[in-house]
């Protein structure tokens, strides 16, 4: 049984890795990205219109994608990969790409048609600046489309994975960053307004991430073909799941929206100073916290489908352990440099000393719940491996409640702020009404060993930050020091701070760090 455990805990850690690592690429491309369109465009009317526009499309994409589409046809797919049989599996998936592409064609008709009702409920604010409002209807109209790509782009994930193939699918964002970087960079002077280069950049993107795809669905047997059938099995399973998942991503999604809603009606570039955050929020979140709950999604789901509970129990241990153990230091490391990190990041050209100062703030309270976001991946990704959808969509609709409830409440005294700490807390909430559901679903599925090592990362951060304290107090953060100079503290910082974590854990003989020198040593040894 041991052995078992450790190759399947090998697997998960494996195309994590493999995640993460794309992720990573995707990442740093992404903050490229992100440095030209806040040195070009800053926090401006015309960069308020368009990232509302691109959320409205990028909405559905999450909640007709990977937000129910790829975690209810995972473990439906993995169930006729390892019950039936790959031609079956793959008929599946045909339909399943029919069936999709037709509803997605209807989906962009009519987001192009009710662009003007969609932005008005999305940002109501923008109606008091007419000029505002008409770019981002029609940023809007110009982007719809892309949800027809990136949606089938999830459903090739979702396939590609159930084969445990996982880096095609998650370096394809790259091309998406590398897309709207050369835009920015050659296409904003074709146009009257400069920020249309974006939403073209957004489109080719789409295109062209799909189109990546395909040679590796192909390589597995995926030969796609029309074949509409809506009374196939498989079809009625992942809709079962899919329904309830789709409403329940819907309603996480309008956690988020909540925050552009009222976002919208405070001070001009509250909008960017959340987006800007949210983005920086994006690296761990991506490079660990979704890289490991994308790697245990198969694995979770062969363990339910083979009804081994205790394995799926184990691999949920493993997966929240090596999560954490990543993802709590980083939600330290962003609270200490809070400031730093967006200075070095996105201070210079339009985005001035004042952008960069209330974006960090609202980065400190998006941290407060990095744990949380983290957690809830591998949480839900449980529940769908079950083929349980409807407790997801229960929590999700508290949540819903708890996030407007403290945005309103915080945004007046905290401004945009409280609205990143209210997405924070309602996260928070979130986590633990699933996790108390799942233990009485399934039992305890956290041992022992996952606690002890909590508390050595828990020790270990808590020093790291002491050690980011002690830094600044003998060299102090200088906002308005040369670029160069910025780069060179916040660079010294994260050596420092990443340095005394990892000291720490091996002191404290945690698993994690030791299992991360051993494999070090095996391969210099080789």
């Amino acid at each position: 049984m041991e052995q078992v455990k450790s190759s399947e805990n090998s697997k998960v850690a494996k195309a994590a890795g493999i995640v993460g690592a794309s992720t990573m690429a995707s990442r740093i491309f992404g903050f490229i990205r992100d440095m030209v369109v806040a040195a070009f465009f800053g926090a401006s009317l015309a960069t308020d219109a368009f990232f509302v526009a691109f959320r409205i499309p990028n909405l559905l994409r999450r909640l007709i994608g990977e937000g129910s589409l790829t975690v209810s046809f995972v473990p439906v797919f993995t169930e006729y990969l390892q019950k039936k049989s790959k031609e079956e599996a793959l008929e599946l998936a045909n339909v399943a790409f029919t069936l999709l592409s037709i509803i997605l064609v209807i989906i962009s008709l009519l987001g192009v048609l009710l662009s003007p009702v969609i932005v008005t409920l999305i940002a109501p604010g923008f109606l008091k600046t007419p000029e505002q409002f008409t770019l981002a209807v029609f940023l809007n109209r110009l982007m719809f489309p892309y949800i027809f790509f990136m949606s089938l782009v999830a459903l090739s994930m979702g396939i590609l994975n159930s084969f445990r193939h996982f880096a095609a699918p998650a370096l394809s964002p790259v091309v998406l960053n590398i897309s709207l970087i050369i835009a920015a960079l050659t296409l904003r002077d074709l146009f009257a307004e400069p920020v249309i280069a974006l939403a073209v950049g957004v489109m080719i993107g789409g295109i062209l991430q799909l189109a990546m795809q395909w040679p590796f669905l192909v390589k597995y047997g995926l030969k796609i073909k029309f074949k509409f059938n809506l009374k196939h099995p498989g079809i009625k399973q992942i809709a079962v799941l899919m329904l309830p998942a789709a409403f329940g991503a819907a309603i996480y999604q309008i956690n988020v929206f909540v925050g552009t809603i009222l976002a919208s009606l405070l001070p001009t570039g509250s909008v960017s100073y959340l987006y800007f955050a949210d983005r920086v929020m994006e690296l761990p979140l991506g490079v660990f916290a979704i890289a490991i709950g994308t790697a245990a999604l198969p694995s979770l789901s062969e363990h339910a489908s083979q009804g081994n509970i205790d394995q799926l129990k184990a691999t949920m241990s493993f997966s929240l352990r090596l999560m954490l153990f990543v993802t709590i230091p980083a939600m330290v490391g962003l609270m200490a440099l809070n400031l730093p990190i967006i200075s070095v990041l996105f201070q210079r050209g339009a985005f001035d000393v004042n952008a960069a100062v209330l974006t960090a703030q609202a980065l400190f309270c998006y941290a407060l719940g990095l744990w949380a976001f983290s957690v809830i991946r591998v949480i839900v990704a449980a529940f769908y491996s079950l083929q349980d959808a409807r407790w997801p969509m229960k929590a999700a609709i508290i949540t819903l409640i708890v996030n407007v409830a403290a945005s309103i409440a915080l945004m007046f005294p905290l401004k945009h702020n409280g609205l990143a700490l209210a997405n924070s807390l309602a996260s928070m909430i979130n986590v633990i009404i699933l996790s108390v559901v799942l233990r009485n679903k399934i039992g305890a599925f956290l041992d022992r060993s996952f606690y002890i090592s909590l508390v050595k990362i828990i020790i270990s951060s808590l020093a790291m930050w002491g050690v980011l304290l002690l830094f600044n107090f003998f060299v102090p953060w200088d906002t308005n020091a040369p670029v160069k100079a910025r780069l060179i503290y916040l660079t010294a910082a994260v050596i420092i701070g990443a340095v005394t974590y990892f000291v720490c854990t091996y002191i404290l003989k945690s698993p994690e760090i030791h299992n991360i020198t051993g494999k070090i040593k095996k391969r210099l040894h080789r």
